[in-house]
């Protein structure tokens, strides 16, 4: 009989997360019959006495907002790109205590080379919260180190520019207005802000070879993910992002080479049921 182990993916709201499908599938896939991932609600003011409470059953957590940034308070160590980018998404346990790390940038890096990208000569991020953080990480692995960031208030970009420096990256900052002149010129656009919020900026016609990676999945296709199509763009969505972070985070916390396929065909059809 195997071991039981336990994961769970921890956020407020976490009721809407998919990574349970995607969890759930690896283990049936690489046949883990005692493991088991759930959901559980938590607020950032609730991750060290939850993670105090945790059994040696524990095997590692998934934390999505607002939790990134105080995950690396209730650790034991870090790698150094989760210190860099200031966030982790993954806390793993072992005998040697709690591991933080960062797979939303492999993810990202990964999402992008399965849509062609090698190398990076210029890109443009939209927006300049943690997501954005770890999408100047992934575009310095992909030979991009001087991104220009597009903000609406470039006052409240500090965290950004803080994790710039210790990425050794020389981020640029432009104001939302100036979005679309810019667009068009970058080889790969990387959209970090919520919902409906790019909703109105516009892309070059016949921009073939360009990238567009628009992390909300849900509704999809955005409207500027739609535009990038009609306009020729390779289009990369947050379901892409989702699934090769939780890939690393299968391996971080299994042992276990991650079973994408079998990850991508549930979660799709998770996708299809909403």
């Amino acid at each position: 009989m195997q071991l039981t182990r336990r994961a769970a993916v921890l956020g407020s709201p976490v009721t809407h997360s998919l990574s349970p499908v995607l969890h759930g599938a690896a283990y049936e896939a690489l046949g883990l019959t005692g493991w088991s991932y759930g959901r559980i609600e938590c607020a950032e003011d609730g991750l060290a006495g939850h993670v105090d409470g945790l059994g040696a059953e524990w095997a590692g957590l998934s934390l999505t907002m607002p939790l990134k940034r105080v995950a690396l308070e209730v650790a034991d160590t870090a790698s150094d790109l989760a210190v860099a980018v200031g966030a982790a998404n993954t806390l793993v346990f072992s005998s040697a205590g709690r591991y933080a790390d960062n797979t939303d940038v492999a993810g990202m890096v990964d999402a992008l080379r399965a849509a062609g990208v090698a190398r990076v000569e210029s890109a443009v991020v939209l927006g300049a919260g943690g997501t954005a953080q770890a999408a100047l990480a992934a575009l310095a692995e992909l030979g991009e180190r001087t991104p220009t960031v597009v903000v609406r208030d470039p006052a409240r970009a500090r965290a950004l520019l803080d994790t710039a420096d210790r990425l050794g990256v020389v981020a640029t900052l432009r104001r939302w207005d100036a979005g679309d002149a810019l667009l068009g010129g970058a080889d790969v656009v990387i959209s970090t802000v919520p919902r409906n919020a790019a909703d109105a900026l516009t892309l070059d016609g016949d921009r073939t070879g360009g990238v567009l990676f628009d992390v909300v999945y849900a509704p999809w296709p955005t409207p500027l993910a739609a535009r990038a199509q009609e306009a020729g763009y390779r289009v990369v969505s947050g379901l892409d992002l989702l699934l090769h972070q939780a890939g690393h985070q299968v391996r971080l916390m299994t042992g276990e080479a991650a079973p994408l396929d079998a990850m991508r065909t549930a979660l799709d059809a998770a996708v299809a049921r909403r």
